[in-house]
């Protein structure tokens, strides 16, 4: 009662005391009041400032009244990430509004702090009655279009369209980003065609959308209608949508066009422009164009040292890219995590791993070493500088790891031979919310290939399959490959025949094959190629000419060497090489020494394989002569030398000298194989030396393989020693329980020395384990053609030549 008294005493004097003068002041210096706050709530700078504008609004009484004070201090909360003082305000004030205004403001809001409530506000404003506006639908497309809800967004695209907002120019433009961010190109070209009215944003927006989705040429097609049609003239923004689509297409002609136009109209200032113009002529190779916009910036910022950097790596001037990071250095700017990741796999190429280990200090010190792109090129760098443990180090200590971390973790233990880790880390990523994708599933299908691991591969195949990759072109390569390295030639043909081809997926099935019995099929492929007007490379001359070497085709090797001496590639040490293979496999040693000789450059498989020719030819003393001069010639034995050399020694019976060799190679810190020690047990047995061999291989470090005891076998045939040839016999029937040919010697042996029945076991036990001998095959070249028959057959489409 008191408390209501005091309350009418102060009315009623409140009412006395008033003037109309007095008033009419008040107000105005009230409404001046509320104008400025406004200005100066849209102006605050921290979220301090907007706090107290929002106490000052209150305790003058402007809140929550006042619907405008209430959405600019609502965008401010929300730009300094504090949804909740928004949506208090927001509930404090909505009594006050009639409009959508407010309702529009907060969606916008909540988009800005880029927060999804689920279109929970939209909803609700839909329910109370609220009609939208024109803003409410572009606020709304837009919360749909950064959450990629192509659902929702098309709902709204159906209110908007009955209550007759699609004829909008904004809300127009509006759909066309939501339909783009979503990958609808179709929907985003039908909205677009259908839009009675179009600004320049409607045109951007188009063009932007499709160079995003990758359909360059569409976007380029948009711009040329845009400039010759529309009447719209480009602004910066168009300049900045289409130059990457000139960069990707490689279109320097409608990139030069663009820079003239630029010039032309003054937008040559502009940084953003210059640091496209920067990378669109670095994307198209032409590094000295690039160089002259960069050099001739008014204005650089980081953007424009970044992209230099970036498109001279790109064109592979790795020296001009670490130079122009050191200029970057010294101009004052510090790079950061776009730079130091741009700068590494150039550092790589070079092979400059302690200036990589000096950027890694680097970022230590700045503390970006955590970042995520600069951890994922620090794996890089030390996976393909062979240290796979400071890689793995990083790849832990990275916090927040994304796919592209996993996939440089996987192909750092597949680069370092570590196939089984490499399978696990494939493995894992799942328990961690990470999936494999395609880079990850190409990565990791060489290291099965390596290993020889089949059953991984085909679950591989499968997932590949499951997740519709299957036309992925680098995938089915690698699965091509995998298929051929673990021998299983028909099922990497099969996913040949199903797949996109190109070169690569040829050179995988011509070297796969020319390294079994089905050469032909190597030549077939390789002819194949030619006639798709698909160009041969290095390696696919040398799978070829490999081919040719097995199957003794001499016509055709030398027409292939003919080809490659046209191409200019005779010289490329890879292909002399296999020339070098071939000759000397066809028993043509002096043309084989003739290619040795005009070879500028050798390599220790170039000696190696003259070595090995000699050798097998009888010609010892020109093989160790050969390989002693590989010695004066610097080049370092490597094992396949050693090989080389004792397979020599063996088939002229050079015990002593292969005994001296042997020691030699153990100096030299060269660890034997097992060939190297079948190489020395082929040296004893032959020689007769039987005892010898049987001491080397029971003192041996390693478990003997199936080359080791066939090469104790093959001498105790030449012995006739038939109870260590049951020995060596037997260790070969579990090792290689199919091979037909050790049963057929070890039979062989028993009947020449009138042991029938055991010979006859050997043949019945053959029989029991199906392993089954291989007809002889012969080759007969006719014209341009290799055939090959077996016994009774016959040659098709022979017609003999007249007598």
């Amino acid at each position: 009662m008191l408390l209501r008294s005091r309350a009418r005493t102060a009315l009623s004097l409140g009412l006395s005391l008033y003037k109309p003068e007095a008033h009419f002041l008040f107000t105005k210096a009230n409404h001046q009041s509320h104008i400025n706050l406004l200005a100066i709530s849209s102006d605050c700078k921290s979220l301090n400032q907007i706090k107290q504008a929002h106490a000052f609004a209150i305790q003058n009484g402007f809140l929550p009244t006042s619907v405008s004070l209430s959405a600019s201090l609502i965008l401010r909360y929300a730009a300094f990430q504090e949804p909740n003082a928004a949506l208090f305000l927001f509930e404090q004030t909505i009594p006050h509004c009639r409009t959508a205004f407010l309702w529009n403001t907060l969606i916008r809001a909540l988009s800005v702090a880029r927060i999804h409530d689920g279109f929970t506000t939209y909803n609700r404003m839909v329910r109370t009655g609220v009609r939208p506006d024109d803003h409410t639908f572009p606020f709304a497309l837009k919360a749909c279009a950064d959450n990629m809800e192509l659902q929702k967004g098309m709902e709204i695209h159906g209110s908007l369209f009955k209550l007759g907002f699609d004829a909008d120019v904004f809300v127009g433009n509006t759909l066309l980003l939501l339909y783009g961010s979503c990958g609808c190109l179709c929907d985003v070209k039908k909205t677009f065609d259908e839009m009675p009215e179009r600004d320049i944003v409607s045109w951007n927006t188009t063009i932007g959308m499709f160079s995003v989705n990758g359909c360059y040429v569409e976007a380029l097609d948009l711009y040329y209608e845009m400039i010759s049609r529309s009447g719209f003239k480009p602004n910066p923004v168009s300049i900045v949508s289409v130059l990457p689509v000139c960069g990707c297409l490689a279109d320097e002609i409608m990139a030069r066009l663009i820079h003239c136009y630029v010039m032309k109209v003054g937008l040559d200032v502009q940084v953003t422009i210059s640091n496209a113009l920067v990378d669109v002529y670095g994307k198209c190779g032409n590094v000295t164009a690039s160089r002259q916009v960069f050099d001739a910036m008014v204005e650089r910022n980081e953007v424009s040292w970044n992209t230099v950097i970036s498109s001279l790596a790109y064109t592979r001037n790795n020296m001009e890219a670490l130079d122009m990071f050191r200029l970057m250095i010294v101009a004052g700017l510090t790079p950061n995590s776009i730079a130091t990741s741009s700068i590494l796999p150039v550092l790589v190429e070079l092979e400059f791993f302690n200036l990589g280990k000096e950027i890694h200090g680097f970022s230590l010190r700045m503390g970006v070493d955590s970042d995520v792109f600069i951890a994922n090129s620090l794996i890089d760098m030390y996976a393909k500088s062979s240290r796979p443990a400071e890689a793995s180090y990083l790849f832990h200590n990275i916090a927040e790891k994304n796919i592209v971390s996993w996939n440089a973790m996987v192909a750092n233990f597949a680069q370092n031979r570590l196939e089984l880790k490499a399978l696990q880390l494939v493995r894992e990523m799942p328990i961690h919310n990470e999936f494999p994708n395609s880079v990850t599933l190409t990565n990791v299908l060489p290291a099965c290939a390596r290993g020889h691991f089949l059953r991984p591969g085909k679950e591989i195949h499968a997932r590949i399959i499951r997740k519709g990759l299957n036309f992925d072109l680098f995938l089915t390569n690698a699965l091509t490959d995998m298929y051929a390295k673990c021998g299983c030639l028909n099922l990497a043909q099969n996913v040949f025949n199903i797949s996109f081809r190109d070169e690569v997926s040829y050179n995988i099935l011509i070297v796969g094959y020319s390294q079994t019995s089905d050469c032909s099929e190597s030549l077939r492929l390789f002819s194949e190629m030619r006639l798709l007007g698909m160009k041969h490379d290095v390696v696919s001359f040398m799978g070829a000419i490999s081919a040719c070497a097995n199957l003794a085709a001499i016509k055709q090797g030398k027409e292939i060497h003919g080809v490659t001496i046209r191409k200019h590639l005779h010289t490329h040490l890879f292909v002399a090489n296999s020339i070098l293979d071939f000759y000397t496999r066809s028993g043509r040693i002096d043309l084989a020494n003739k290619i040795f000789d005009r070879l500028p450059v050798k390599d220790s498989a170039s000696w190696n394989t003259l070595i090995l020719g000699y050798g097998m030819l009888g010609e010892v003393d020109t093989a160790t002569n050969l390989f002693e001069g590989m010695r004066e010639d610097g080049v370092g034995y490597d094992p396949v030398s050693y090989i080389a050399i004792l397979t020599a020694c063996s088939h002229g019976g050079l015990v002593e000298k292969g005994k001296k060799y042997f020691d030699e190679m153990q100096a030299h810190s060269v660890k034997p194989t097992e060939m190297h020690y079948a190489c020395m047990v082929d040296l004893l047995g032959r020689a007769g030396l039987m005892e010898d061999a049987v001491k080397l291989i029971k003192n041996l470090p390693v478990e003997p393989d199936a080359n080791i005891w066939g090469a104790l076998l093959g001498a105790c045939r030449i012995y006739g020693n038939v109870e260590l040839g049951a020995w060596a016999a037997e260790h070969l029937f579990m090792l290689k329980p199919q091979h037909c040919g050790y049963y057929i010697l070890l039979s062989n042996m028993y009947a020449e020395a009138g042991k029938w029945d055991e010979a006859s076991k050997v043949r019945e036990l053959m029989k029991s384990r199906e392993a089954k001998k291989n007809p002889g095959c012969s080759w007969v070249q006719t014209r341009d053609e290799v055939q090959d028959f077996v016994v009774n057959d016959r040659m098709k489409a022979f017609t003999p030549g007249p007598a």
